[in-house]
């Protein structure tokens, strides 16, 4: 078996036995990195001899007798919109093409602390904003099973990496559903911790209320591992609060009979396309076979969570992004008469039409005249839908429904409509809006070889019960074991090889 063939959890117990070295590991993904990564898009910068003094610094430590972490050594990409010292963070637009950081991420101090090499910065629609991974100033993502097809967004370039073998861990951040999305669609395991549970520190902010930092791994055991790592109170973010991660490993393996799990019937009926709800189902009737019991359920009001996701994302994103004006820092039209020209010039040039159209939506509901009745409505949504949420908590220790409603589809299918391009996060954007977390594992394939995935829902905090389904549920089933087969030569993937 290559070094890029084993997961984290496999490639750590490799290196704890020093049977290869860390070096060796990152040389080899690099040289993958660059055979794959032109015809996948899932990098836009390769910080490589990053990987390498990181590689030789586990190497050190391993020598030693010094292991930190389970993950030491264990290469890793990170999402372009987290902050890494001395490297570009464009978040995928031309705004932030010249901005290089000064500080790193919490989230990145926390691997570099502990010897995870840093392969590079991976891919995304511009400022974190879309569902497919188009809307990158960069150029798109392919997705590995299909190149003619999109990644999932915004952390496409995560989970396409993740999914195509070139790293067994990356980092994303999941605002709406931007780490579960792209690993349901590319085949891959995402987790979205609660809000709070992973700093946000160096994460450059789309909607400060939803963002949250969050892994993408080939199994709910390499999760477990790497959300313990990056978990945690930071004090240079006041919105994180301290968790209990140190059992996780231990927490997930053990059984799940006598779990109650409600099936959402809004994540499995209407908008959510009939092999994917089959294959949920068929995923459910697994989990029962575990002696999980399992009973339909409602959110009655996730009808709404998509309008009131867009204005209250897009109010939150008009603010955020202002601060882009040309003048402290990232791109700077030129030739501009006036300060007020230049604003206007810097701001039209260096933001991409899906972001322009987002600020102007985010302006428009934060309005005068308008405010009480976008802004403050959207707001009384969302505690209606947090309310849906307690009382299915109060009778279920974790929910099941789709992912996505349907497998990848074709680059350029939704782009011309936003609306239909949306509709696409209807099962994942609830979530966000309660604050609680969301874990996608992979449950079937559709008549075309693409990944389904399957989405389980937790309680605030409750990522270890999240986690130990989504493991137990991996130990039954082979879904996530087949790789896509990329062909550089040919331009295309999606043929299944053995894991």
């Amino acid at each position: 078996m290559e070094l890029h063939e084993l997961g984290a959890v496999q490639l750590a117990g490799e290196l704890r036995a020093r049977r290869v070295s860390s070096r060796e590991v990152v040389e080899h993904l690099q040289s993958r990195l660059a055979r794959l990564d032109p015809v996948l898009g899932a990098f836009l910068t390769k910080t490589s001899d990053l990987a390498l003094s990181l590689a030789d610094e586990a190497d050190r430590r391993f020598r030693e007798g010094l292991i930190t972490s389970p993950l030491q050594g264990v290469p890793i990409a990170v999402k372009d919109n987290i902050s890494l010292t001395g490297h570009p963070t464009t978040c995928g637009s031309r705004m932030l093409k010249p901005y290089v950081p000064v500080f790193d991420a919490t989230v990145v101090q926390k691997l570099k602390a502990h010897a995870l090499p840093v392969m590079g910065k991976t891919n995304l629609d511009e400022f974190a904003m879309g569902s497919s991974n188009e809307h990158s100033a960069f150029g798109p993502v392919s997705n590995p099973w299909d190149l003619s097809r999109v990644p999932g967004g915004s952390s496409g370039g995560s989970a396409a990496a993740v999914a195509a073998r070139l790293v067994p861990l990356a980092l994303g951040s999941d605002t709406g559903g931007s780490v579960r999305q792209p690993a349901s669609l590319c085949g891959v395991s995402g987790l979205k911790p609660t809000y709070g549970a992973v700093s946000r520190y160096g994460l450059v902010a789309f909607a400060s209320s939803l963002d949250q930092v969050g892994p993408l791994a080939r199994t709910v055991e390499d999760l477990a591992l790497i959300y313990g790592l990056i978990a945690g109170k930071d004090p240079r973010d006041s919105t994180s609060v301290s968790t209990q991660t140190d059992d996780l490993s231990d927490a997930i393996r053990k059984p799940v009979r006598g779990l109650k799990v409600g099936l959402v019937r809004e994540m499995t009926q209407e908008g959510v396309g009939q092999e994917t709800r089959e294959a949920i189902l068929r995923a459910a009737e697994a989990l029962v076979e575990l002696g999980v019991e399992v009973e339909e359920t409602s959110l009655p009001h996730m009808h709404i969570s998509i309008p009131a996701y867009y204005v209250l994302a897009c109010a939150e994103a008009s603010s955020n992004l202002a601060r882009y004006d040309g003048v402290r820092y990232g791109f700077r039209a030129r030739s501009a008469r006036d300060l007020t020209d230049l604003f206007q010039r810097t701001r039209s040039e260096g933001f991409g039409a899906e972001v322009k159209r987002r600020i102007m939506l985010g302006t428009f509901v934060l309005s005068s005249g308008y405010y009480e009745a976008y802004y403050g409505r959207a707001q009384k949504v969302r505690t209606l839908i947090k309310r849906d949420f307690s009382e299915a908590f109060s009778r279920f220790d974790l929910l099941l429904g789709a992912t996505s409603p349907t497998p990848a589809f074709r680059k350029g299918e939704k782009s011309g409509n936003p609306l239909e391009m949306y509709a696409a996060d209807i099962c994942t954007v609830s979530v966000n809006l309660a604050g609680g977390p969301g874990l996608s594992v992979p449950c079937g394939f559709s008549k075309d070889g693409l990944p389904i995935g399957l989405q389980i829902l937790g309680r605030p905090f409750d990522e270890a019960t999240l986690l130990r389904l989504g493991h137990n549920y991996q130990l039954s089933t082979n879904y996530h074991l087949p790789t896509p087969r990329i062909d550089p030569g040919s331009g295309n993937g999606g043929e299944h090889v053995g894991a």
